[in-house]
């Protein structure tokens, strides 16, 4: 009598689009199923997308403040309260990706092209700190050097001690702005412009009479002058930043297409005060940044491939005893390119190469290297026509790379150990929209579309094309032929599904619907003298698929 082998499909743990013999638990082909771990280990449909509101233009960017949602859509920015009310907030957005975080109370965005302030009740572009320069000086100059200029104002101030006699006060610097009057004070209060005439060209302010010299407190600084020294290039050059990263109570800058390797950082607690002096040349060469990531106490930099083989920088806080903290920049060991996204994806730091998703190994003090985490989608994933564009998003314990309407998921929870390195699991996913920006407010995943639609993934009962196909089984004997147990098989699942079964000799052929399914069905395949079989669970509902149970008779050696 011939040999049974009884086969058991369940554990299953995600995709594998390599195309050789893979393992049993996962599928060469599975379209819109995950698991869901709040409520199954079983493999499921995924969510479908609920339409909150449709905008005229693709949406660039989602983000909440004081119970509002902040949509950046086309050319404008909205607001959007619970019950789903818009309202235009700003109308000269770039058409690009923003970034957005909130800092004492008030909402800050950035596209590349503005940097926006928003209070609850005005929206403006960013009004710099105005910095003092020098203090202690003396009317015909000197005195200490005591704050930075300010890349995003174009504003002064000197602070002076007047000596009782001296009437023309020289500023720190020469050429100042004619377009705005200097604002003097003399212990404190504002000195009437009558009382004082400005030579713009040498950066001196001449009293009518010349202040007393005994100062309010004794020793202090009596006079002050607040004056406009515009420095245009300071300012485009923050503006004109689209990536950001919030470090160390500090904001990072980059991404400006003139300044590709340069990173910027904000003042200690103040968004709105950037140093002439807090920057940092990633490279000797122009590749581009690509990345900025906070994690393991480090801002991790990446960019595109280099010539000089300069990709991943890392920045650690420092104290300095001239300048107090600072972020020198250290060139890693890593030479590999980043060419899409970077994030920190629970604790691990991981970037986007040509060849798929990179992990970083060793920490900080140690040498590091690339171990890479996405053998199992490489192959489908890089090929993506919008690969370098993608978007990504943690949700759920996922990884989620929008490209377009596919989305790649990284599954955190059951990791494994492929050749002494770690990679992950993965599901695949097509949506009925093209995703071009992601938020999670409250568990809840938003998606921004390209058609303007702003959507929520939520378990709604919609139409959803969904299957997995099991893996080629030759039941371990390669080299005979099997006929299928007239018993058939057993599936335990819910939902609506569709099976079909596939062999060697045949493409995919129906061979039952099942409704309404609960806790288990029997499909009777009836396959015989085959080397290896594939079987194909499908719904255009919703189903779930725990285990699969196949039997079947072990018969004479493949004849040519």
């Amino acid at each position: 009598m011939a040999d049974m082998v009884s086969r058991i499909y369940s554990g299953f743990r995600g995709v594998d689009f390599r195309g050789e013999e893979i393992n049993l638990m996962r599928s060469p082909d599975a379209l819109n199923v995950w698991k869901d771990y709040h409520e199954t280990e079983s493999i499921r449909t995924r969510p479908g997308l609920v339409l909150h509101h449709k905008f005229d233009n693709a949406v660039y960017g989602i983000s909440e403040y004081n119970d509002l949602l902040m949509i950046h859509a086309g050319t404008q920015l909205f607001t959007m309260t619970r019950h789903k009310e818009t309202a235009v907030l700003f109308e000269d957005m770039a058409q690009n990706l923003s970034q957005s975080f909130v800092f004492d109370d008030k909402f800050y965005i950035k596209d590349g092209k503005n940097y926006l302030q928003y209070d609850g009740t005005t929206i403006r572009q960013v009004v710099g700190y105005i910095p003092t320069t020098t203090i202690a000086r003396k009317p015909a100059g000197g005195g200490t050097k005591y704050e930075d200029v300010n890349m995003l104002s174009d504003k002064r101030r000197n602070s002076f001690l007047a000596d009782g006699v001296s009437f023309s006060f020289y500023l720190d610097v020469i050429d100042i702005d004619e377009d705005f009057v200097p604002i003097v004070k003399y212990n404190g209060s504002v000195v009437a412009q009558s009382e004082y005439n400005v030579d713009y060209a040498e950066g001196k302010i001449t009293f009518i009479s010349a202040p007393p010299e005994k100062p309010d407190t004794e020793g202090q600084d009596n006079v002050t002058v607040e004056f406009k020294k515009s420095v245009p290039e300071y300012r485009a050059a923050i503006f004109g930043c689209d990536l950001l990263q919030v470090f160390d109570n500090r904001v990072f800058f980059s991404g400006n297409e003139e300044h590709p390797n340069v990173v910027w950082h904000c003042s200690l607690n103040d968004p709105t005060y950037v140093s002439d002096l807090d920057y940092y040349r990633e490279g000797m060469d122009s590749s581009k940044i690509n990345g900025l990531v906070a994690g393991n106490n480090a801002l991790w930099v990446f960019r595109e491939p280099s010539s000089a083989n300069t990709t991943v920088f890392y920045h650690q806080p420092t104290i300095d005893a001239e300048y107090g903290k600072i972020y020198p920049s250290a060139h890693s060991s890593i030479t590999l390119g980043c060419v899409g996204r970077a994030i920190n994806f629970g604790d691990d730091i991981v970037f986007f190469s040509s060849r798929g998703m990179e992990g970083i190994s060793g920490d900080i003090t140690t040498e590091q290297a690339v171990a890479h985490r996405s053998s199992l989608v490489d192959r489908k994933m890089t090929r993506e026509p919008g690969y370098k564009n993608m978007i990504l998003e943690e949700w759920e314990g996922y990884l989620m790379v929008f490209i377009g309407n596919k989305v790649y998921l990284a599954d955190s929870r059951t990791a494994f150990t492929m050749e002494n390195h770690t990679e992950y699991e993965w599901f695949y996913w097509e949506l009925e929209r093209k995703v071009t920006c992601t938020f999670v407010m409250g568990g809840v995943l938003y998606l921004g579309c390209e058609d303007g639609s702003l959507c929520s993934l939520d378990h709604t009962d919609t139409y959803i094309k969904s299957y997995w196909v099991t893996p080629k089984d030759k039941f371990n004997n390669p080299h005979k032929l099997k006929t299928t147990n007239k018993r058939g098989c057993v599936a335990e699942a819910t939902g609506d599904i569709t099976v079909y079964a596939k062999t060697e000799k045949t493409d995919f052929e129906q061979i039952g619907e099942y409704e309404n399914v609960t806790d288990y069905f029997v499909s009777r395949i009836k396959r015989k003298k085959f080397k290896d079989i594939q079987l194909k669970f499908y719904s255009t509902t919703r189903f779930s698929l725990e285990t699969v149970t196949l039997e079947c008779f072990i018969g004479g050696y493949v004849k040519r």
